[in-house]
């Protein structure tokens, strides 16, 4: 993270964008990432325009428990719904409450930490005062109190995991912001009379993307994780929607009898957090200043 932050202040100037698609496509990491998370969101987008083979909530009492098979990819469940269906919804509906949720943390985090960074002084004493309450306490802890709090559908939980992934921002972006205000051409641009803001947005915000596009596809994962804890603790997603979290709660009483119910969700959920985590390494890589020019 620091080096990152030292890159970023020292080279102003982004990078063109085909270079550092190169830079990524070339990493063995952030390809791998790359991979998982489009086949994933191939899958998500099917469950979206209700291109499944079976209806994921539709219940067949006589297909029920049966292993997988070519009729049942993944098998059934206790209801007889098709369990491969039931991922593949449960997988939309987890992208879609981290996709929210991260991108809410995103632009308050972001604007907390660029304000907090460059005006300092009170602005800065009373933003980092409330993120460092919110690092107090456990991410997931928070996450069930907030969760618990607010009437329990989709959205209220993406509220609540943002909630807890701002402070992160906050301190991702106010870090550099710190560097980037003490650089040359930051100094020139305010002693020529640029109003602070436009000086914020027009050239310490675009030095800083880097950085804060690393930490969203890292945030995306948590926010994953997040969103099956609640769901596995009755706290996520309400049924009858599937949800991977619930999935894995769900099965737990199968788990000797018919375990793929189990297998398949906790699988397909490890590998889209190891695919964020990937593509976010490569990211890094890619992003960073002092990797371009390499072979």
């Amino acid at each position: 993270m620091t080096d990152i932050a030292q890159s970023a202040a020292i080279a102003p100037g982004g990078g063109r964008a085909t270079e550092r698609i190169r830079l990524l496509l070339r990493s063995k990491t952030g390809l791998a990432g790359l991979i998982i998370v489009t086949l994933l969101a191939l899958v998500s987008l099917a469950a979206a325009f209700n291109l499944l083979p079976y209806d994921p909530i539709a219940q067949d009492p006589p297909a029920r428990l049966q292993p997988p098979s070519a009729a049942h990819w993944f098998g059934t469940d206790q209801f007889g719904r098709d369990v491969f269906s039931r991922v593949a919804s449960g997988v939309a509906n987890s992208a879609v409450v981290a996709l929210v949720a991260v991108a809410f943390a995103t632009v308050v985090g972001t604007l907390g930490g660029l304000v907090a960074g460059f005006y300092r002084g009170p602005a800065d004493a009373g933003i980092s005062g409330v993120t460092n309450v919110l690092f107090a306490f456990p991410p997931l802890l928070l996450a069930l109190a907030l969760a618990s709090v607010f009437t329990r559908n989709w959205f209220t939980v993406a509220v609540a995991i943002a909630i807890v992934y701002v402070p992160i921002f906050i301190r991702v972006t106010r870090a550099p912001v710190l560097s980037l205000r003490e650089v040359d051409y930051i100094k020139a641009a305010t002693s020529t009379g640029q109003r602070r803001s436009a000086i914020m947005f027009r050239h310490v915000l675009p030095n800083i993307t880097s950085i804060v596009i690393v930490q969203i596809t890292l945030s995306l994962s948590w926010a994953v994780l997040t969103e099956a804890s609640l769901s596995f603790l009755g706290l996520g997603t309400p049924p009858p929607a599937a949800s991977l979290g619930s999935m894995i709660f769900d099965a737990r009483t199968l788990v000797t009898l018919a375990p793929w119910n189990m297998i398949a969700p906790g699988l397909v959920m490890v590998l889209l957090v190891v695919g964020l985590n990937l593509l976010g390494d490569g990211l890094r890589d890619a992003l960073d200043p002092r990797n371009r020019g390499k072979k």
